[in-house]
């Protein structure tokens, strides 16, 4: 009888951490789903999504914003006044500069990356973006490797989130570097 009473329990269990792996991304079958919602709650600046795919937006968001790390070197400075982490403040990214570049690293400043008047980031077309992404061959200086971007990590990504990269670039507000 106790093995009996101890069963119900253990489904009950069971079910709900099925219940909750599900919601955690599972809905409707798409793994990525919970990235791309969460991509486009942490987004720090609005993002222009007419015409662009939503989910390569979001997956975009979530690459840039909660595992590459651009910000960091992209945004200068990368926290607006009192929301820097490292100072033990609340965390808010600089959504005025957002990845406009404009950081030094010795002799080497980081790159705009947001998009140009022809609403390309960086002003590359995607397959110039995968190009560098790829190779580190620097766009603005031909036959220069990029020397500070961790692009030999960045070039093992997907083509697919390298796209969703590409997509999340285009649809964030163009920005010029910080002081």
């Amino acid at each position: 009888m106790k093995a009996r009473s101890l069963i119900v329990p253990l489904v009950l269990v069971g079910l709900a951490f099925t219940l909750v792996d599900r919601s955690e991304g599972q809905r409707g079958g798409d793994p990525e789903e919970a990235r791309i919602i969460r991509g486009l709650t942490i987004s720090p600046v609005r993002l222009a999504r007419r015409g662009l795919d939503r989910n390569l937006v979001g997956l975009g968001s979530y690459i840039v914003n909660a595992q590459g790390g651009c910000n960091d070197c992209h945004t200068n400075p990368s926290y607006a006044p009192g929301g820097d982490p490292y100072q033990g403040q609340p965390k808010k990214i600089n959504a005025a500069h957002y990845l406009a570049g404009g950081a030094q690293f010795g002799p080497f400043t980081s790159a705009n990356i947001t998009p140009d008047s022809h609403g390309l980031p960086a002003g590359l077309t995607f397959q110039e973006f995968r190009a560098v992404m790829r190779t580190g061959h620097d766009p603005d200086e031909p036959g220069e490797i990029l020397q500070v971007m961790p692009w030999p990590v960045y070039g093992e990504m997907t083509d697919h989130d390298l796209r969703a990269v590409y997509e999340f670039l285009k649809a964030i507000p163009h920005a010029e570097p910080g002081p």
